[in-house]
Formats: structure tokens, C-alpha cells, sequence
């Protein structure tokens, strides 16, 4: 198995809302805002190369999306998902499996695109499935009042007309030979999927949007953004509770700083040990 980062694109969201009842003057020593109370964030994807698959898990918000639409989220950085691809020696064509944690938009945008003609969407990934649940599909296809701006329709929809969409649930058998544990929580959103896999002695947790920066790792620091905080809060107990005893390393898709943690046991809970940059750690 060889593991890969893939920078999709960087963006920035407002501190307050990214942190929910802390107060500004202590989430700002780990995530410092601009000027207009902004902090840094990333797309960063996990591509999985084992034998002849070739797995993408999340891919970013895309680029479909209008001039007045990625303005709210201020895009910085020179980073794309097809770009960052390219880097690494694939192209869109080579992947096998898109591995959605869940349906927002900054996580499934990049996995659909214009056609040529710009009058209709494709899949960016041809020759892949696309995994996700059935629980969470329909939550994303009949959205709560509260998430539905994150959930849009031409991100989603052409997915299922493709006929390339696999739900874990229904596709039990082919889901179980994907390489790595599927950990589902639902404080965020309804059964988001966490993948956590071993990699060259080494467990490691592509925690998504369960814990979305490294500042993020204290119990109370949880999204404003999630649907249902006190689960999230009882969700990252038992994960980082998990964390600490199995040695497993947290891989951020947000945190623009910091790629790879460990974290230790405090007094307080689980709290930040060392952190890493992924290729220098597993070269």
C-alpha cells in the first residue's frame, strides 16, 4: 500500500463559526483569524494506492461552482485537485473508488464537474465507484433546514444518475475489501465515514470533519456547524480515548498547517503530542 496527500485547495471559514462556544480569545492561540475573524483551512484528500485500486477519499469543493459562490469562502493557495493528481503521476481516469466521508460540499464537490459543452454535469472520476451510505444519502437528498446549504444538488445528484454510486450498506461484500475500517459518527452530520488503516506500521485516522483541525482536539472545541454537538462531544471521547491507547495518528482534511498528530493523555482528556509532516514521517 503506498499513501498519498492530495492539497485539493485552500479556503477560509469564519473562526466563530468553526468553533463554536469557545470564546475567540483562546481558539485564536491555535488558529489565528484576519482581519475579518477568518482562519485557514484546507481540502486535503487521502489517495490509497494498494495492487490495482486506487482510492480517493474526499475531493474537495471543485470548481463548477460560480465566481460569487467560491468569494464566500476565499479561496487561497495554488492548490486543485486535478493539479495535485497530476503531481503525484494519476489522473482523474486512474481512480477506482471515490471514498466520501459525507455529502458537503467541500468534501464531494470535486467529484463532479461540467461536461464539454457546459450544459450539464459528468463525473470528474469515469471509472470509479463512488461510496457512500444509505442513511446519510438521504439525509443529503432531503436536507434539514440547517445543512442544506451545504448540501447541493449538482454535487450529488449526478452521482446517483451515473449508476457508478455504492452504498457500504447495500454493497457490504465489496465495501469490506476496501483497505481500511470504516468508523461511522453522526454529532456532524448522519453517519459520516471515517476511514482508519494501517500504513507502514502505523495506525492512522483520516478524521474528516469529526475533528477538523488540530485546534479542534480539546472535548468542548466542537463546529458550530455540527447538527448535534453533544454527540460529537461523546463521539471524540471515545475516538480519542481509542487514539491514545492504539498509538493512531490523526490525519487532518482541514487543518492547513498541520497534516499528521499524535496525541497524549492529559489530566484534561487527549491533547496534542507531536506533529508531523505525512512524507517526511513515512518516508
Amino acid at each position: 500500500m503506498q499513501l498519498y496527500l492530495v492539497e485539493t485547495g485552500n479556503f477560509k471559514l469564519d473562526g466563530g463559526a468553526m468553533f463554536g462556544v469557545v470564546p475567540k480569545n483562546i481558539w485564536q492561540r491555535t488558529n489565528p483569524a484576519d482581519d475579518s475573524n477568518r482562519i485557514d483551512l484546507a481540502a486535503r484528500s487521502l489517495l490509497i494506492e494498494e495492487g490495482d485500486r486506487l482510492i480517493l477519499v474526499d475531493c474537495g469543493m471543485g470548481d463548477k461552482q460560480s465566481d460569487k459562490f467560491f468569494s464566500h469562502y476565499h479561496m487561497w493557495g495554488p492548490h486543485s485537485l486535478t493539479g495535485s493528481l497530476k503531481a503525484l503521476g494519476f489522473s482523474p481516469d486512474d481512480i477506482t473508488d471515490v471514498f466520501l466521508t459525507h455529502l458537503h460540499f467541500d468534501h464531494v464537490g470535486g467529484g463532479v464537474r461540467w461536461n464539454a459543452s457546459r450544459d450539464g454535469y459528468e463525473l470528474t472520476f469515469k471509472n470509479a465507484r463512488y461510496w457512500s451510505n444509505r442513511s446519510h444519502w438521504g439525509w443529503a437528498t432531503a436536507p434539514n433546514a440547517r445543512e442544506k446549504a451545504s448540501f447541493l444538488s449538482e454535487n450529488i445528484l449526478p452521482i446517483e444518475a451515473s449508476g457508478q454510486l455504492y452504498f457500504t450498506d447495500d454493497h457490504a461484500a465489496e465495501a469490506a475489501r476496501l483497505p481500511f475500517e470504516i468508523l461511522y459518527v453522526d454529532g456532524h452530520t448522519e453517519k459520516q465515514m471515517l476511514p482508519i488503516l494501517r500504513y507502514k506500521g502505523k495506525t492512522l485516522a483520516y478524521v474528516a470533519d469529526l475533528i477538523a483541525t488540530a485546534g479542534h482536539i480539546p472535548l468542548p472545541y466542537v463546529m458550530g456547524y455540527d447538527t448535534r454537538p453533544l454527540l460529537t462531544l461523546s463521539e471524540k471521547a471515545a475516538f480519542l480515548e481509542r487514539a491514545v491507547s492504539e498509538d493512531i495518528l490523526l490525519l487532518f482534511e482541514h487543518d492547513a498547517h498541520n497534516e499528521l498528530v499524535s496525541v497524549k493523555p492529559t489530566e484534561k482528556g487527549a491533547r496534542l503530542n507531536e506533529v508531523f509532516e505525512f512524507n517526511a514521517y513515512f518516508s
